[in-house]
């Protein structure tokens, strides 16, 4: 009976890993041209968000100081970690936090959630703090939870040091770090939810008025579709904006470092996106492989520049008889290949196989015009990991 255990348990790893393989590990292609779209940034990168891909880069991986655009990691943090009704007291050190500021009293109190709707409408440096100090114990062992994401996401230019993004020496970022860390950022429904919010009132215990945040973020008042992101400046990173917009079921995000131009510029960028690069279907989850008793496990989009989705190249990998990988109707993979390089994997399985569901999370974060079912870069892999060990304990 132990023996059993062991060895069901020893295969659903081997799923795991294989699951994981098959829906996160690819490597985006990206442009870095001269025919870019033009902009008046130190650096910048445009990302397309379902699929992971970025569209535009220039000076994209300069590690730079990003200033607020910190706090992009800091509420996806907050959110993974904390719980949204729980209360955080103001303390002395969040208090009369320089810079920008919700104005928040010593010793009030706000929700988590409330708190991360100051944070990214309007910038608040004292809500940063009071957020780190809250969700990590202390504002170093938030930073710790700051890096270890960082690392978890494969940014390899960034480095953390505090939750707010005031200048520090040794907290930076790059422009492809922040679009992806932002893509990934935008799979969450509560963050992505924030990020969009015209205006927010908040609970003030201090007054008979209540808390009113205008979003800091005109892209939203201006531009087509706009959904987001953030805002940020300091006297030595200059103007940082992350914008990002949906058009026709297709999510892009947009990001420059220090751009004294950026309102301007993130628009043609976006536009660049969305003309250049429109969101496609390769395959449908259910649809059967020709010439094969199999069907694609999972729907699969990518953003294609034009006459690049004729050079797609699908390779059909299977496994081997007794392979542990042959568990639960997995029978491989289909590998696409753009320009040779692997863009993405698609897992295959017998006919008649119930195929997996896309993780709950993933598919609320999706408007009801994206493409139901696609899988990016940023969604698959922790979800899958908890859902199927839950699974298996329950």
């Amino acid at each position: 009976m132990m023996k059993m255990k062991r060895t069901n348990c020893k295969s659903l790893v081997s799923l795991v890993v294989s699951l994981c393989l098959l829906l996160v590990m690819y490597v985006p292609v990206y442009s870095d041209h001269e025919s870019g779209p033009p902009n008046h940034a130190q650096a910048a990168a445009l990302i397309d968000v379902t699929s992971g891909r970025i569209l535009y880069s220039k000076q994209g991986d300069e590690r730079l100081r990003i200033a607020s655009l910190t706090k992009i990691m800091t509420a996806i943090v907050a959110i993974e970690h904390g719980k949204l009704d729980d209360r955080v007291k103001i303390s002395k050190n969040a208090f009369a936090k320089e810079g920008s500021s919700l104005f928040l009293k010593l010793g009030e109190e706000m929700t988590l959630e409330n708190l991360l709707y100051g944070l990214m409408l309007r910038s608040g440096n004292d809500a940063a703090t009071a957020i780190a100090e809250h969700v990590g114990g202390t504002e170093e062992g938030f930073v710790m939870l700051m890096n270890e994401k960082a690392m978890e996401l494969g940014l390899t230019n960034s480095h953390f040091m505090n939750p707010h993004g005031l200048d520090h020496d040794e907290h930076y970022s790059s422009a492809n770090d922040v679009a992806k860390l932002t893509a990934y950022a935008l799979t969450n429904p509560i963050f992505s939810e924030i990020v969009k919010t015209p205006t927010k009132k908040a609970p003030n215990p201090n007054e008979a008025w209540d808390y009113k945040w205008d979003n800091k973020n005109k892209m939203l008042r201006f531009y087509e579709g706009a959904d987001g992101v953030k805002t940020g400046y300091t006297k030595k990173a200059f103007r940082c904006l992350v914008s990002s917009a949906t058009r026709n079921g297709q999510q892009i995000a947009a990001v420059t470092l220090n751009d004294g131009n950026d309102w301007n510029d993130h628009s043609t960028m976006l536009d660049y996106g969305f003309a250049k690069f429109p969101l496609k279907k390769v395959t449908e989850k259910g649809q059967k492989i020709q010439g094969y008793p199999l069907v694609a496990g999972s729907t699969f989009t990518y953003a294609f520049a034009h006459d690049e989705e004729a050079q797609l190249v699908k390779r059909l990998v299977l496994y081997k008889a007794g392979s542990p990988d042959l568990s639960f109707g997995l029978r491989g993979h289909i590998e696409l290949l753009l320009q040779n390089v692997s863009i993405g994997k698609i897992p295959v399985y017998e006919e008649g196989s119930k195929l997996p569901e896309a993780p709950e999370f993933v598919q609320k974060s999706r408007s009801a015009s994206a493409p139901v079912g696609s899988l990016s870069l940023w969604q698959a892999t922790g979800e899958v990991l908890r859902q199927l060990f839950r699974a298996h304990h329950n």
